[in-house]
């Protein structure tokens, strides 16, 4: 927004005034929708099993969590680590939702959009992924829990050689 120019007749310089006036409120009502529009911003994730769902706010702070029955099958230290991880990666979508408001009310002024949305991400950075609960399926790249039997080599000769070449000894024979 550019200054006033003071200095000409004074029916300009007040034109002029009046518009940066204007300009000033309609600046100061699109912060204050932004301000509104961010002070409701909430975000909702739920654990990969579906036993924790937590919701929380634009400050970070947790408005709702609720736990399923299944939630009794596990350990308290279980449970309290599934809490937490669930509630940081909502904390990390907080974020994204911030940006959108921001680029809506007050996108034409990228640097402040860019500074309010890295200091929510220094806030809430994007958690360590989950690791994946253990399971009793055997999935291709799994190893058995025992070794496999052993081999017995087989006898090497003239046989065993092929037109590819595979099939001859080794120089280590």
């Amino acid at each position: 927004m550019s200054q006033p120019l003071f200095g000409g007749d004074g029916y300009q310089t007040e034109q002029e005034m009046r518009r940066w006036a204007a300009g000033i409120e309609a600046k100061a009502a699109r912060y204050q929708t932004m301000q509104a529009e961010v002070a409701e911003v909430t975000a909702t994730e739920s654990s990969r099993d579906d036993v924790v769902q937590v919701t929380v706010g634009a400050t970070g702070q947790v408005t709702d969590l609720r736990i399923s029955d299944r939630g009794r099958e596990l350990s308290g230290a279980e449970l309290a680590s599934l809490v937490l991880t669930t509630m940081r990666r909502a904390q990390s979508r907080i974020t994204e939702r911030v940006a959108d408001v921001m680029e809506r009310t007050v996108g034409d002024e990228p640097e402040t959009v860019a500074t309010v949305v890295e200091s929510y991400r220094q806030r809430f950075p994007e958690p360590e992924p989950e690791a994946a609960p253990p399971d009793d399926e055997l999935r291709l790249g799994d190893m058995p829990d025992e070794p496999p039997p052993p081999t017995r080599p087989r006898p090497r000769g003239r046989d065993d050689r092929d037109d590819d070449g595979w099939g001859d000894p080794t120089v280590f024979d």
